[in-house]
């Protein structure tokens, strides 16, 4: 019962950052880091496991090993940024929390441009090719 371990460890964790923040403010934002990477350390296994469920499916499937990889780049932005933008916001900055956010959102762009582009080529290869006879 993993959850069990997560959800114990998040309450604790509350509860001494509640503490923590009236008597020494400057350490809660350390402790929130400290719980939340120990939380990530709790699931990495299971993402481990997921990670090599895709790969095995996309080599099934004869799926470029390419689109897969920047698949799990941009999910892995997606988590980092909420992560690092969560971090920022119990610390009180919201404005950089929006920054940070704001350039994961650039990088998945970036990462998703080829196979945009991949996906568009196929598509333009169905379409007849000249104009009406």
């Amino acid at each position: 019962m993993e959850i069990l371990q997560v959800v114990g460890v998040g309450i604790i964790a509350t509860i001494f950052l509640v503490i923590l923040r009236k008597q020494r403010p400057e350490l809660a934002v350390q402790l929130s880091i400290a719980a939340g990477v120990i939380l990530f350390l709790f699931v990495l296994a299971k993402i481990s496991a997921v990670i090599q469920v895709l790969e095995d499916l996309a080599n099934k499937a004869q799926i470029n090993r390419y689109y897969l990889t920047t698949l799990l780049k941009i999910v892995g932005i997606a988590y980092i940024a909420e992560f690092g933008s969560q971090i920022c916001r119990d610390a009180g900055e919201s404005t950089i929390a929006t920054k940070v956010e704001m350039a994961a959102k650039i990088l998945v762009m970036v990462l998703a441009l080829p196979i945009l582009l991949a996906l568009m080529d196929s598509l333009m290869s169905l379409l007849p090719r000249g104009g009406p006879s």
